[in-house]
């Protein structure tokens, strides 16, 4: 080396240290308690806009500081594109409050797997609930609020550094104020990632029949594609006698005698009842709880999976919820319930065993049909008796000893109307008069009744009787005062109370 080009040596820096050489070992693994999840307990701080928070979930998809499996042995294995898709869509959600079957429509995925994947934004410390969201029976479902934090081992790692310009306002609400210089490289390659869509994968499939296709065309000259998912017939253009896209082979003679050509489209396969697929062994379960919800009155607004829980072993021996009725009625009606799923699991417990085969759960359905029947007749009866009592124009009193003395004294009137009472028919004077002196213990009774009657405002006993008799009995005040109560019962200018 000349002496001319040793000092120029000396002078031309030093190369800057990459991004990726970052010591990113030193940092512990990248996880979240759930009692940390909350915006309120919360260690990192929240980012700014959707753009800069794309930023902390492309470095926590690339330093694999959080591994999911070390916390949980289900779910998704790593943290990859698929959750990346999933923060896309809140990346771009203000406020972020999305549902489940928001995320499930927008990336594709199943229910469970986007649960899987915000719950591990929230354990790598990148979402952090405000608000969650319940669920209640019979109601619409409430979505969870998120905030998008940043989580600190990130600015630990670019060398961020950050500032609380209120002092009173919380520990998360701390901006961004500079970089560490060695930070800076890697922070635009995650700016570069940040700007772009993790777009869902193609199919392996998919991806492989534009290549046949050109492959073909090379081996046998201009050959127009065709899509797996179309098929079009063929047809010619021009004078040529080849088709372009290939040989049509049609059905032999025999296949179209009957004048009817098969249909392309795939028939359905006949496991399926009316185009649904046949339910497995939890489904079972659950449609069995579903439907005893709706027709068991005292387990209405019980949790369907508890109560599938409970009837897995009748639903499992197949059982109808006809079946389950028909045993609820030969174990007993229960008066008031207080835990519907816990009374039932004692109910049913050992039914299976019991009614083990089709035959005798067919004769526990006719006895429990026969017994509603017996019940509606019932309520028949106790209808028209009631609508006959309150439609006519006299009501018994409550009393029954009230009721007695009524009775005692119609049939005296009675016997009165007849020329009394004949013994032996020899003599019918003395009776009769005796039977109206004052001192008569059953009068005196009727009379006392009737006084008692007064006293409260009631009526009921006197004007059972026809207007001659009562007047007999119990004379000229009392009707008067029965009659005075009358009126004023059927005045909308009083109210009469009772104590």
């Amino acid at each position: 080396m000349s002496a001319v080009a040793a000092p120029a040596a000396a002078v031309i820096p030093a190369p800057r240290a990459s991004a990726d050489d970052v010591a990113v070992f030193v940092l512990p693994a990248l996880y979240v308690p759930e009692a940390s999840q909350w915006l309120s307990t919360s260690a990192g701080r929240i980012a700014s806009d959707g753009y800069s928070w794309m930023q902390a979930v492309h470095w926590v998809a690339g330093s694999g500081l959080y591994k999911p499996r070390r916390h949980r042995s289900h779910g998704p294995r790593a943290f990859g594109p698929t959750t990346v898709r999933v923060a896309q869509e809140l990346a771009e959600l203000f406020p972020c409050r999305p549902g489940i079957e928001y995320l499930v429509r927008r990336t594709g995925l199943s229910e469970r797997s986007v649960e899987y994947h915000l719950g591990m934004l929230r354990e790598a410390g990148l979402l952090a609930w405000i608000v969650k969201g319940t669920r209640v029976s019979g109601g619409p479902a409430q979505a969870s609020e998120f905030a998008r934090m940043v989580p600190p081992e990130f600015d630990v790692a670019l060398g961020i550094r950050t500032v609380q310009r209120d002092e009173n306002a919380p520990a998360y609400t701390r901006a961004a104020s500079g970089i560490a210089e060695a930070g800076r490289e890697l922070m635009a390659k995650l700016a570069t990632k940040a700007s772009r869509k993790v777009r869902k994968p193609r199919s392996k499939t998919s991806s492989k029949a534009p290549a046949r296709g050109a492959q073909k065309g090379a081996e046998q000259g201009a050959v127009t594609a065709v899509s797996d998912e179309v098929r079009c017939t063929p047809m010619q253009v021009g004078t040529s006698a080849s088709s372009t896209a290939g040989t049509t082979s049609f059905p032999p003679e025999s296949k179209l005698a009957s004048g009817v050509s098969k249909s392309p489209t795939p028939k359905k396969s006949k496991a399926r009842a009316g185009g649904r697929r046949k339910l497995n062994t939890v489904g079972r379960r659950f449609q069995l709880a579903r439907e005893l919800t709706q027709e068991v009155d005292w387990l209405r607004g019980c949790s369907v999976p508890r109560i599938a829980w409970v009837a897995r072993n009748v639903a499992d021996a197949g059982w109808t919820v006809t079946d389950v009725r028909a045993w609820l009625h030969l174990r007993g009606e229960a008066a008031r319930v207080r835990r519907g799923s816990g009374l039932l699991a004692m109910l049913l417990t050992g039914a299976e065993t019991v009614l083990d085969t089709p035959e005798k759960r067919a004769d526990a359905i006719e006895q429990w049909r026969g017994a509603q029947e017996v019940a509606r007749r019932h309520r028949i009866q106790q209808v028209r008796a009631r609508t006959e009592r309150y439609e006519g124009d006299w009501q018994a009193p409550s009393s029954r000893s009230v009721q007695l003395e009524v009775e005692a004294a119609i049939a005296q009137v009675r016997e009165l109307e007849h020329g009394g009472r004949h013994q032996d028919h020899d003599h019918v004077g003395d009776s009769q008069h005796s039977a109206l002196e004052p001192g008569d213990e059953e009068i005196t009774a009727l009379i006392a009744a009737a006084d008692e009657e007064l006293r409260v405002g009631e009526t009921t006993l006197i004007t059972g009787f026809d207007p001659d008799t009562a007047l007999q009995i119990f004379g000229v005040e009392r009707m008067r005062r029965a009659a005075q109560f009358e009126r004023l019962a059927h005045s909308s200018l009083t109210t009469i109370r009772y104590r």
